[in-house]
């Protein structure tokens, strides 16, 4: 058991006494987590798998305001949702950037009627929107944005320079229209560096990754699935915030309550398509499919990502993206840039996360809500149930539900997150080409690796360049990783499995970079930082290669054959 993970499970078990336990790992938890800490109360994390794991790891990298809310009259929503964009572009700036986004417009007034019809609630699905509906979509959104406005206003293009701007867009395209939200580049990462603000400044708070919770006679147990330990703990509030598992853990932990919870599953693809990148001009480009969904499609680091489905799933549990939906999310792409070639072969990537949506009666899976909602279920312990939510908001539902326990434990608040950096973002804003300069000069870097650390951990960019001393060597061929980078991670971010590296600490896999080698390479630092045996390490690569198959559609095959292809590129 590592360090990290040894400190941690003897603080819980050396005094099981916690204020607050909260149940789920993902953004919404870890956010609460933070929340609660930060207010002078003992908080214990539990999650049953590696943080950030489930819905939170599979958003659609948007951090937004939610422009197709207003039709179905979120104003509330859309405030709160630009609020809190806007909040993170400044407390995250190293993870949350700008982006413009370009609307095709086809025609003038088409979808007016189904707009004022589910603005009224009356459940329509939507029909292709014209130049007018979006034009008075885009004016409520500068609106509501006015007070605390960050990005510029929105514009439109004729057709004139719509052809000469955007070439590659459809051909049927009148005119575009452009507003700006922001995407954030490591959304895993974010809720890895709230941990450490935590661990840094509440060092009485436990956080536990690989952890189950059960009800027991007179109170709860914790369980260790690395190790099989088990100690007893004494929370006075619970706060249940499994996401779409939520329902699930209410019954676990010995409560009763009608269904709360229901959920869609969104599904995205990463393609290596440099003519697409090109074409994007660094924009997201925002349209609706024919069904009435609205599909993304953006650059994403050196890649294009593109998605996404919404397609509702009765039951909880780990999804992927389907045959059928690649060929929609390809199709939808192939409409809207016709004249460019998107198939299959380029894509490197996939990943599905179920959305924990509020339990509604909506035909049409668009019309239900983003919103997000707290319920307390009574018992010897209170839950506090977090219904609902969305990325973008993470930190406003967290302050709210931290503000109800506060409520039930008469507790009073001692700290506003609103503007409090979280990790490498603070004192950040301003200074990337002075972090990149010392990293350079005084640690001895070339651009390109400098960039690499000052892209993942901001701020904190020289501390972990030194913390990989003498072992910042090269982890292989085709990535700027070093062997010293990845040793950190594993000494200092609740790494625990493979997986925890190669899909949520690193970019890795989602990037399309990952190779067998690599793989390789990840077994052998890991065997030698933790002192797992052989076997062990061997059953973690077979699940990392076969997680990789199953749910991201990254075979064997085409891990051995990145192997041959990057040696290729680097001889």
């Amino acid at each position: 058991m590592p360090d990290q993970r040894v400190k941690n499970w003897q603080s819980l078990s050396g005094d099981g006494a916690f204020d607050v336990v909260v149940v789920g790992g993902g953004v919404n938890g870890i956010g609460t987590y933070r929340e609660l800490a930060l207010q002078g109360l003992r908080v214990l994390l539990v999650e049953r798998g590696d943080f950030a794991s489930g819905c939170s790891a599979a958003p659609s990298r948007m951090i937004h305001g939610g422009l197709r809310y207003l039709e179905n009259g979120e104003f509330d929503l859309v405030r709160e949702s630009l609020q809190e964009r806007d909040a993170l572009l400044v407390n995250a700036p190293h993870f949350v950037h700008p982006l413009p986004t370009v609307i095709p417009v086809t025609s003038l007034f088409s979808g007016l009627f189904n707009a004022a019809a589910s603005f009224l609630g009356l459940s329509r699905k939507p029909a292709p929107r014209g130049a007018v509906p979006i034009k008075l979509g885009l004016s409520l959104y500068d609106w509501v944005s006015r007070k605390r406005r960050l990005m510029p206003r929105h514009s439109f293009q004729g057709r004139r320079a719509t052809r000469r701007d955007w070439p590659e867009l459809l051909e049927e395209a009148r005119g575009t229209a452009t507003y700006h939200d922001a995407w954030i580049g490591f959304p895993e990462r974010l809720c890895i560096e709230m941990l450490q603000d935590v661990a840094r400044v509440a060092p009485g708070c436990v956080a536990l990754n690989y952890c189950e919770i059960a009800a027991e006679t007179g109170g709860f147990s914790v369980t260790c699935q690395r190790s099989g330990q088990t100690a007893e703990i004494r929370p006075r509030l619970i706060v249940n915030a499994t996401g779409a598992w939520l329902d699930e853990t209410v019954a676990q932990l010995g409560g009763t309550a009608p269904r709360m919870v229901e959920g869609t599953k969104g599904s995205h693809l990463i393609l290596d398509h440099p003519e697409l990148f090109a074409a994007l001009k660094g924009n997201m480009v925002f349209f609706e499919n024919d069904d009435g969904r609205v599909c993304i499609v953006f650059p994403f680091h050196d890649r294009v990502l593109a998605g996404s489905t919404d397609i509702r799933v009765e039951r909880t549990g780990r999804v992927r993206c389907e045959p059928e939906e690649t060929d929609y999310i390809l199709g939808a792409l192939a409409k809207v840039f016709p004249g460019l070639n998107i198939d299959a072969s380029q894509i490197v990537f996939s990943y599905s996360g179920i959305r924990p949506l509020p339990q509604s009666d909506q035909d049409f899976t668009g019309r239900i809500s983003r919103g997000h909602d707290i319920r307390k279920l009574e018992g010897r312990v209170p839950q506090l149930c977090m219904i609902g939510g969305k990325w973008t908001t993470f930190r406003a539902f967290a302050q709210q539900t931290a503000d109800a326990a506060l409520g039930e434990l008469r507790h009073g608040r001692r700290v506003d997150t609103l503007d409090l950096a979280i990790g490498g973002g603070a004192k950040f804003e301003g200074r990337e080409a002075q972090i990149l300069q010392e990293l350079c000069k005084v640690q001895n870097l070339s651009h390109a690796r400098a960039g690499h650390l000052l892209q993942r951990y901001g701020s904190h960019a020289p501390k972990v360049a030194i913390a990989c001393g003498r072992e910042d060597r090269p982890l292989a061929a085709g990535t700027l990783y070093s062997e010293g980078e990845i040793l950190h991670l594993i000494r200092s971010e609740f790494v625990e499995t493979l997986s925890d590296l190669a899909l949520r600490r690193t970019d890795l896999a989602i990037s399309g970079v990952l190779s067998m080698q690599i793989i390789e390479a990840l077994a052998a630092l890991m065997a030698q930082e933790t002192g797992l045996p052989p076997d062990l390490i061997t059953a973690q690569k077979q699940d990392l290669i076969a997680e990789l198959s199953t749910y991201h559609g990254v075979t064997a095959a085409t891990l051995e054959r990145r192997n041959t292809e990057r040696n290729a590129q680097c001889a």
